[in-house]
């Protein structure tokens, strides 16, 4: 393994603890899937230039469009939040009561 792949691999591993560890703001959460997602584009990229296949080459622009849209949906939950509960902490989100 490439010192590359293992600071890619090593940065998803990171985000992923810290989306398990830092569950209190609504934002932390955004920002640790947003390292995930940019750790699997950087990967899908290395490895679309590594196997030079024209059926993996549009993967990492795939990837980063379901990004965009997911950042865009993610900031628009936590404003809706925000508005109707004051603040973005999860603890105060209970799905039985919506």
């Amino acid at each position: 393994m490439t010192p590359a792949h293992f600071t890619l691999n090593s940065a998803f591993m990171f985000s992923i603890l810290g989306l398990s560890i830092h569950r209190t703001h609504f934002i932390s959460a955004l920002l640790c899937i947003e390292g995930m997602m940019l750790a699997l584009f950087v990967l899908l990229s290395f490895f679309s230039l590594t196997l030079q296949l024209p059926t993996i080459a549009p993967l990492p622009i795939i990837i980063l469009a379901f990004s965009a849209c997911e950042a865009g949906t993610g900031l628009a939950l936590m404003v809706a939040t925000s508005r109707t509960h004051g603040n973005d902490h999860l603890n105060n989100l209970n799905i039985l009561q919506c």
